[in-house]
């Protein structure tokens, strides 16, 4: 099968997605620069790499399937690690921040005695 045997539903499906997940992904860039603390940055594009993701892999799926004939099961994997990596991320760089915040809180303060 070649992408002109591709029906016209499935073009229809994967277009979709596939700009409803950039435009997510996209949104969560924008949200990196505009927003004003290191808190509210990180999440921005935490959330929109996640779903962002999703969508543009689901229309991977839905793609590759209609052009192989066959189911594509490495988009899964793919989505899989993506999922586990990027909230696993945010939790440590969260994490540091907060680390941080608070040892330069402690050295700021005067000691008694």
């Amino acid at each position: 099968m070649t992408q002109a045997d591709v029906p016209a539903w499935a073009a229809i499906i994967v277009v979709a997605l596939a700009v409803i997940g950039s435009a997510l992904s996209l949104l969560g860039a924008v949200g990196l620069v505009r927003l004003k603390t290191f808190y509210e940055r990180v999440h921005a594009p935490t959330l929109g790499a996640t779903l962002g993701m999703a969508l543009v892999l689901l229309a991977s799926i839905v793609w590759f399937t209609t052009v192989e004939r066959r189911f594509m099961p490495r988009e899964i994997l793919i989505g899989l690690f993506l999922t586990v990596t990027t909230p696993v991320t945010l939790i440590l760089l969260a994490r540091a921040a907060l680390f941080r915040d608070r040892t330069d809180r402690v050295e700021d303060t005067p000691r008694k005695g």
